[in-house]
């Protein structure tokens, strides 16, 4: 089977894989604990996994906290960021085309009083910068958009989006889920982003592991907020629990791996995506529309409107060859919000797939589609 749903999850790393085992066996200490060997085996594992991220992010390895993935990281900064400032203000900016973790803790927040503004997009999901600039008032705390559209692949104006919410002093939350080991940045480059949610499992990591980068402020203080969960005080007491010590040491081998083979990767994802477009163009010809922009964009995802065709048939049908999605992988339930968003009908989006690749496939695994 072609797996073609590398936005939903990856295949985990091998290497990833060997690095984690030890310390799911002989490796089993909590790093929380002193002195004895098993706990500071622990301790410098995660202390090397939160470095090798620091080093694929491009900040210090103190701004990095690990948390189960970006869904937790997003509520844990939205709600967080909300809770402490709601003194200096209760408005927040975001889009109509975010992963569901920001949607629904918005609307959560507006039933709690604070006030949200949606930003819609253009027909490739992206916003326009002035739409934001317009939308902030002195009410306005915090902005949270997302990086790269998890369906159309899309790449937001970070860096004018960053640009201005420095220049207006507002925190900014970007959900980089999609774009850690498939677009080149430096979070050095970007002093306007407060905070960054990303999971180990998009880039060939475990499951159940993600992170938030917080940044430090002048008097290298973590940005504050509120925690999401009190307890024992572990990573800085922003986020409280016992460490996953395996799934951090995958976490960090993925970040190490991704951060080595950045360049070459994107520049495969980039060959696949040229090569499907042309074998889809090449055999259905006008039966088919890519909705997704070719520039600027997450290299390796397409979605692909097939006329006439309901997409869950065509995903089962497709099932014993070929895995591929009809959006998100957390709204399955119901049709695509991105692609509403971005105007389309009821009848194009149940008829839309989405195609997401990964290093681990090869041009001619793509010839199956020759087949269909």
């Amino acid at each position: 089977m072609l797996y073609l749903d590398n936005s939903a999850t990856t295949q985990v790393h091998p290497d990833v894989k060997d690095a984690m085992l030890p310390y799911l066996m002989e490796e089993f200490g909590n790093p929380s604990s002193k002195y004895y060997t098993v706990a500071e085996n622990a301790k410098n594992a995660v202390k090397k996994a939160r470095n090798s991220l620091a080093s694929l992010l491009g900040c210090h390895q103190s701004e990095i906290i690990f948390t189960s993935g970006s869904t937790e990281s997003n509520n844990m900064i939205i709600k967080g960021v909300a809770d402490y400032y709601q003194n200096q203000g209760n408005h927040i900016i975001t889009s109509t085309v975010e992963h569901p973790s920001v949607l629904e803790t918005c609307k959560y927040l507006e039933e709690k009083g604070f006030e949200v503004t949606y930003i819609d997009v253009d027909k490739y999901g992206r916003i326009n910068v002035d739409e934001i600039e317009k939308s902030i008032k002195p009410s306005t705390i915090l902005v949270s958009l997302i990086w790269g559209n998890n369906e159309l692949g899309s790449l937001n104006n970070m860096e004018a989006i960053a640009d201005l919410c420095f220049e207006k002093n507002i925190f900014l939350h970007t959900d980089a889920t999609q774009v850690i080991g498939k677009v080149d940045f430096d979070l050095m480059d970007y002093p306007g982003i407060s905070f960054l949610s990303f999971s180990g499992h998009k880039f060939h990591g475990p499951k159940g592991i993600g992170g938030t980068f917080i940044r430090k402020d002048k008097y290298d203080i973590l940005t504050k907020f509120t925690p999401l969960l009190h307890g024992g005080g572990q990573e800085q007491g922003i986020r409280s629990g016992t460490l996953a010590v395996h799934n951090i040491v995958g976490i960090g081998r993925a970040a190490e791996i991704a951060n080595s083979n950045l360049a070459a990767n994107i520049n495969k994802l980039r060959e696949l995506e040229s090569y499907l477009t042309k074998i889809l163009t090449s055999k259905f010809k006008d039966q088919i529309v890519i909705n997704n922009d070719s520039d600027n964009k997450i290299p390796g995802v397409m979605s692909v409107l097939f006329i006439g065709i309901n997409n869950e048939l065509l995903v089962k049908n497709l099932a014993p060859i070929i895995a591929a999605s009809t959006g998100s992988a957390c709204s399955t339930s119901k049709p695509s919000h991105v692609l509403a968003a971005v105007g389309m009908s009821i009848e194009q989006i149940r008829s839309t797939l989405r195609f997401s690749m990964s290093s681990f496939i090869n041009k001619e695994d793509l010839e199956i589609f020759y087949q269909l």
